[in-house]
């Protein structure tokens, strides 16, 4: 339930400021996404730190895949977690329409697609995912503000203006706003966010082996 809350809220803010984003910008693209980035940065800070001690609060598949690679999580919970994440990312597009008046649901026409954009993808998902394995050593307080600052950067410095999650990308295809992305372009996004995945667990396994015998080097010597 916090994993699905938490994804809800976290689709909600990155919808729902796209949305008054866009009315309010009145046609200034880079002022709309100034301020979706930065309420979406906002809000995973506030998100993390509410229920980081229930779950972890990865609200992202490709974190919960990791940590179940790295033996933090078990299979079968990584798969609630998952189930859970991608129920509450619809839920959170439905809710900004609710609040927005716009039908529930409605399919996105925003074409993201081209090499550039899964390359944009690709080291948006992996950057977060070595950002989160690297901060968890210092705690959920520090963790929440790196991912959030990460994610409010991603925005800018990624051409895909860095989803970094499966089950934001589908979500987000859902809806036929600013923070959209066509059904079409989902695969390409959903390949370059697994691909990174898979790299961020052989990464991050080999830092930490690194780190693990650098530790053990220092202990020798100090010995």
């Amino acid at each position: 339930m916090a994993e699905c809350l938490g994804t809800l809220f976290l689709l909600a803010a990155v919808v729902g400021s796209g949305i008054m984003a866009e009315r309010l910008a009145q046609g200034n693209m880079a002022l709309a996404l100034l301020a979706n980035s930065m309420a979406t940065g906002a809000a995973l800070v506030a998100l993390i730190l509410a229920f980081a001690p229930i779950s972890g609060a990865h609200f992202n598949p490709a974190v919960t895949i990791v940590q179940a690679a790295l033996g933090n999580l078990s299979k079968p919970r990584a798969v609630g977690y998952i189930v859970a994440q991608c129920g509450g990312a619809l839920l959170g597009v439905i809710l900004a329409h609710v609040m927005f008046d716009l039908p529930l649901v409605s399919a996105s026409q925003h074409a993201r697609h081209g090499a550039g954009q899964m390359m944009g993808e690709f080291a948006a998902t992996l950057g977060l995912l070595l950002v989160i394995a690297d901060c968890q050593r210092f705690g959920a307080q520090t963790t929440a503000f790196a991912v959030g600052a990460f994610i409010t950067a991603g925005y800018w410095f990624t051409s895909s203006t860095s989803f970094a999650n499966p089950a934001v990308t589908l979500a987000r295809s859902a809806t036929d706003t600013f923070a959209g992305i066509r059904l079409g372009d989902v695969p390409g996004f959903l390949l370059a966010q697994f691909l990174a995945t898979g790299v961020g667990v052989i990464l991050i396994s080999w830092l930490r082996k690194s780190e693990r015998g650098e530790a053990i080097v220092n202990a020798g010597e100090v010995s």
